[in-house]
């Protein structure tokens, strides 16, 4: 008998695995407190993997593969991979093992181990879900200086034929991302968001609540987002393009106190446990725009298609060329602790209050809510990336650490010291209010730099580029921020100095 390990994040019934049933081998599945202990989760992150994992246990069992799931109340469950392989290993009398490339590094590296130490035959095996290699990104960039998105971003265009016109990108140019930030001001009218049907959760909170896992968030069945079942993500992202994408692109950055969702598609959590493939969701997305092109322009379709196949692929490459130092970088230096209001919501900051009140509720953020609304406070307030990583890594759904960790350590905190971003995404109040409402309805004032009632995102800007500008002396991109600091008057930036201080020692009073 041969055992073939699945992981939660493995889900993939395309995978050439199953294609044939082979009575000589058993699939297991775990659920395992290693998993849900390495960092607090948010409960719907940790029901949709579990939700996600039986549901495809039972799939497979259906078809006529053999299938042992190893529930995290069953009494035979030691909790831990390498005993629970174990264990397995001996109550099959197995006489083989296999199993797929984890994405995370921690696990790959616990596997590696792990097979040194059999007395029976083992393999590893690709995921076949990705559309690069680990190692493709670092090849495609060998020599160059800065591995620029673009670049890479281009080259996956070229490599699957993606909006192509021979050599030639569609429309003339290659990316529309000036046409994606428009401000959503209640027109036009958003769609409710999809919901998955047939999913009954309740009794797996339970479980996992009684076994004593600690979790965060809230859980409501009635506002369950996330698709379980290869057929649930298919309909999700049939929804998208039906109702959705006509109005993606320019909505794709916009903010707003009203509406979670706009019109982002939230297929990232099935894409990241591998239920549905990236290349096939850029070509339903094309092949819909194809059909209806009369309706749906280049611009909205382009914008998605390049968070996908660019930015998606071009992290996971970052991050297995930059592992395990990658995890440990803080070119920053920065050090303070995370305010309590990232775990409560309780903020007066009616942008952070918004976004982390999304994320408790729903597991879900968009890109730009964690980037310049949760993301950029951290960053602004010098908090310690290790701090920023876990909170990113446990309160969202679709958060493992390939994706994550790069978005957050490198793109987001510059802890990377310019690895993924050319320079760090910081700003002022002025461009939350840009791409938003929240600043409306908001106590502080979004002009004011300094006094008790300025918005602390201004405070703390000026004074985040004043502590750092040794790091970005010789940035190119960083020159003009540079200059208008200069011009700031000493006494302004003093008193700038003095709020951001006082909001730096005791962020929760703000």
């Amino acid at each position: 008998m041969k055992l073939k390990l699945i992981l939660g994040d493995q889900l993939n019934l395309q995978h050439s695995w199953f294609k044939e049933v082979d009575s000589s081998e058993v699939f297991v599945l775990m659920e395992m407190r290693q998993e849900t202990d390495y960092a607090p989760h948010h409960i719907q992150k940790v029901v949709a993997f579990f939700g996600a994992m039986r549901n495809f246990s039972e799939v497979l069992k259906q078809a006529g593969h053999q299938v042992h799931y190893l529930a995290l109340d069953d009494k035979a469950n030691r909790q831990q991979l390498e005993a629970n392989l174990n264990f397995l290993i001996e109550k099959f009398n197995a006489d083989g093992f296999a199993y797929m490339e984890p994405d995370e590094y921690r696990l790959d590296q616990q596997l590696k181990e792990y097979v040194l130490g059999l007395n029976i035959p083992s393999e590893v095996v690709e995921t076949e879900h990705f559309m690069t290699s680990r190692s493709e990104l670092t090849e495609f960039f060998e020599g160059k200086k800065q591995l620029i998105l673009e670049f890479f971003y281009r080259r996956m265009r070229k490599k699957f034929d993606l909006l192509m016109q021979l050599d030639q990108p569609e429309g003339g140019q290659w990316n529309f991302d000036k046409n994606n930030r428009k401000k959503w001001k209640g027109t036009p009218s958003i769609p409710e968001p999809f919901y998955p049907k047939a999913n009954d959760l309740e009794a797996l909170k339970e479980m996992i609540e009684n076994a004593g896992v600690k979790t965060i968030g809230s859980f409501d069945k009635n506002q369950f987002l996330y698709p379980l079942s290869r057929t649930q993500a298919l309909g999700q992202l049939d929804y998208f393009c039906r109702y959705l994408l006509v109005h993606f692109g320019d909505y794709q950055d916009a903010l707003h106190t009203d509406e979670v969702n706009l019109f982002h598609s939230r297929i990232s959590f099935a894409l990241n446990a591998k239920i549905i493939r990236p290349l096939e969701v850029v070509q339903t997305v094309i092949t819909y725009y194809r059909e209806h092109s009369d309706d749906i322009e280049l611009s909205q379709v382009e914008g998605f298609v390049r968070q996908i196949i660019g930015w998606r692929e071009y992290m996971r490459g970052i991050y297995w060329k930059e592992m395990p130092v990658y995890a440990s970088m803080n070119a920053l230096e920065n050090t303070n602790p995370l305010p309590e209001f990232y775990w409560t919501g309780k903020t007066k900051m009616n942008c952070l209050h918004q976004s982390i009140t999304n994320s408790l509720d729903n597991a879900y953020a968009h890109h730009i809510q964690r980037l310049m609304i949760t993301g950029n406070f951290a960053l602004l307030a010098q908090i310690h990336p290790d701090k920023v990583d876990e909170w990113y890594l446990g309160i969202y759904a679709d958060a493992i650490q390939w994706v994550q960790i790069t978005n957050t350590r490198g793109m987001s905190q510059w802890a990377d010291g310019g690895i993924v971003a050319t320079k760090p995404y910081v700003s002022a109040a002025a461009y939350i209010h840009k791409m938003s409402n929240y600043c409306d309805s908001c106590q502080y004032d979004k002009k004011k730099r300094a006094g008790e009632d300025a918005c602390p995102f201004n405070s703390l800007y000026w004074n985040f580029l004043d502590d750092k500008k040794q790091f970005f002396a010789k940035n190119n991109r960083m020159a003009m921020m540079l200059r208008l600091l200069e011009k700031i008057p000493t006494e302004d930036l003093v008193q700038i100095k003095l709020r951001a201080a006082q909001i730096l020692k005791h962020p929760d009073e703000f």
